[in-house]
């Protein structure tokens, strides 16, 4: 019975893509059907056999031995602060962000990045029916971030028209930053958050290409890579790379203080007026989504409530109430659940998105401030195609 209600669940999603589709008839199925054949495949791979679990678990133990190198550094500045016994999430989870920015950036300096990036966006093309550069901005997102992304095809935005720049950004908000990764890790199980990552990326293709479909004709199928905008020496790379990931840890800090607490306050309220919480009627609202993407429906409110709460909110604030609440959800149930929660898709992000593009070409920031909200729509759709994936194969 799960299984023909997570079929059900599968085209209920791809329908409610294809209603919001700008050219119902240019839509390619083929490619479609070939990438939620790979979302199935690969998906199964990583949760469902030895080969996948020995993965998982080696690119786990990679990122918690990079986390306690990260923790090396944190300690000597902060080892005073930290409490015994209990995770503090400033330093457990967030200033680990710096170390792996840095990473991040020795990786591009070496070019080593930028070859694995257009290697995989190469292959992907070949794939998905889409041009190149889309193709690479889909993998780069993965890795640098829904804003950093950009800059890296800032000679392209002013050239893109409307339906190309809008792929660049669903793919932009349908994936996660590879320097945040490991700290969703402390936070969910690596297996949710690796399968989250491949399924994503195909997923962000699929709804795009139904929400969005256009053919690239080969005088605009490009993809440029401006690997070292800036002459810099290693260290002085290094020093920028460390501090944009002190940046990003601030930023996701402040953005959790004032959220958190902004929340807290609407369900107090909610509760007096209501004698329910506000995460209780999102949950009631998006119970029926999580329904059909596999979740009992006993556990169904209280997963709707999470996963409205990252809409609303962001991943960090919903992953968080996932991983300190009381809730007895089935394992399967956690996995969906997880799976939902690995990506960018929430309304802060449509800012975040806007004002990047903004700052590298006005006009085309202003182009993406008008479809944002089909942007956030897309890669929420993205996000639960993703976790009815899992729901059928896990």
């Amino acid at each position: 019975m799960n299984r023909i209600i997570g079929i059900i669940g599968l085209v209920v999603i791809l329908g409610l893509a294809w209603i919001a589709s700008s050219h119902k008839k240019r839509i390619k199925y083929r490619p479609i059907l070939v990438m939620i054949g790979l979302q199935f495949l690969l998906g199964y791979l990583l949760l469902n056999t030895g080969a996948g679990n020995w993965l998982i678990a080696g690119i786990a133990k990679g990122f918690g031995q990079l986390l306690q190198f990260a923790n090396e550094g944190v300690q000597f500045v902060f080892g005073g602060l930290v409490n015994n016994h209990q995770m503090t999430f400033f330093i457990n989870v967030l200033l680990p962000i710096v170390f792996i920015s840095a990473l991040i950036g020795i990786l591009q300096h070496w070019r080593i990045l930028p070859l694995v990036i257009t290697g995989v966006g190469y292959l992907l093309s070949k794939v998905n029916g889409m041009g190149k550069l889309e193709s690479y901005n889909g993998v780069a997102s993965a890795i640098l971030g829904q804003s950093e992304v950009f800059i890296s095809v800032k000679k392209q935005l002013g050239k893109l028209p409307e339906h190309r720049l809008y792929t660049l950004c669903a793919s932009a908000m349908s994936t996660v930053s590879m320097a945040i990764v490991g700290s969703y890790m402390v936070l969910i199980k690596p297996e949710y958050v690796v399968t989250a990552l491949v399924l994503n990326l195909f997923g962000g293709f699929i709804i795009a290409s139904i929400i969005n479909p256009y053919t690239v004709t080969p005088e605009e199928d490009t993809a440029h890579i401006k690997e070292n905008p800036k002459k810099q020496s290693f260290f002085e790379m290094l020093g920028e790379y460390i501090m944009d990931g002190f940046h990003v840890a601030i930023t996701v800090a402040a953005m959790l203080i004032g959220f958190v607490a902004i929340m807290a306050m609407i369900n107090a309220l909610f509760n007096r007026l209501f004698g329910i919480s506000f995460q209780g009627v999102l949950g009631y609202l998006f119970s029926p989504f999580a329904f059909l993407i596999g979740i009992p429906w006993h556990s169904a409110p209280q997963a709707g409530s999470i996963m409205a709460t990252k809409l609303v909110t962001n991943e960090f604030v919903a992953m968080t109430n996932l991983s300190q609440g009381h809730f007895a959800f089935s394992a399967r149930t956690t996995a969906i659940v997880s799976v939902f929660l690995v990506s960018f898709a929430n309304f802060s992000s449509i800012g975040i998105i806007t004002g990047a593009v903004k700052s590298l070409n006005e006009q085309k920031g202003n182009t993406v401030a008008k479809f944002g909200l089909k942007l956030l729509y897309g890669a929420t759709l993205v996000s639960f195609l993703s976790a009815a994936v899992v729901g059928l194969i896990y």
